[in-house]
């Protein structure tokens, strides 16, 4: 329990899943937040007591103020929190696509990681902690109507803003950007892409940073 914490969301795959298994091997306690309920209960078999599943939904901030307060109590404090829960559209573009499917979208990147921001910051003040965020190359170009390129551009641009209110109090703020990574958010899989492995690698450079380096920006691409 002595050691430090991490706090993830969109914890039950992926880059969220990679990142905690990063994190234990690495020492560190990790509080996961996501909708699956049943994959976060497989990851704790697998990771054990240093882990702490929290079954919740990012758009909701009251799901994520609660899961905050019981990480911190379980394990004594919150170190770094990464807002990693994003999701695409079924069917891109801004006529084309379904307005259910882009509201949900913007939902979950935007709001999402607002609420996740707002919900961990005050555990992080405490112990001058980092707060990682999830962008992506595609929040570093231009693609043509893409929504969710979009959502990517706010990301990065929140970040750069956080950095400077987090450094008042001696807090860091990084966004990871990786291109494209295989994971399931695509139907088919990349091999010859990142993997999710490569991500955590950079979370864990972000938040292990001697104190004096404030880490703003990761940028990842394949090498294929």
């Amino acid at each position: 329990m002595a050691n430090k914490t991490l706090f993830i969301t969109g914890a039950s795959s992926g880059i969220g899943a990679a990142t905690a298994r990063a994190a234990v091997a690495g020492g560190w306690n990790v509080a996961l937040f996501a909708r699956s309920e049943d994959k976060l209960g497989a990851l704790v078999d697998e990771l054990g007591d240093a882990t702490l599943a929290l079954p919740g939904d990012v758009t909701d901030l009251s799901a994520l103020e609660d899961a905050v307060t019981r990480a911190e109590s379980h394990f004594g404090g919150i170190d770094a929190g990464f807002a990693n829960a994003g999701r695409g559209m079924k069917k891109a573009g801004t006529v084309e696509g379904d307005a259910d499917d882009m509201r949900g979208m913007v939902d979950v990147n935007v709001m999402g990681l607002l609420w996740t921001a707002r919900a961990v910051i005050p555990a992080l003040k405490k112990t001058k902690g980092t707060l990682v965020l999830t962008g992506s190359a595609a929040g570093r170009r231009h693609i043509s109507g893409s929504i969710y390129g979009a959502t990517k551009w706010f990301v990065h641009g929140y970040a750069g803003n956080m950095a400077e209110e987090m450094r008042e109090w001696g807090g860091r703020c990084t966004v990871i950007a990786p291109g494209m990574v295989d994971t399931p958010f695509f139907d088919e899989g990349k091999p010859d892409k990142l993997q999710p492995e490569d991500v955590a690698d950079a979370v864990m450079h972000a938040i292990t940073a001697d104190p004096r380096a404030a880490v703003r920006e990761i940028f990842l691409m394949p090498q294929n």
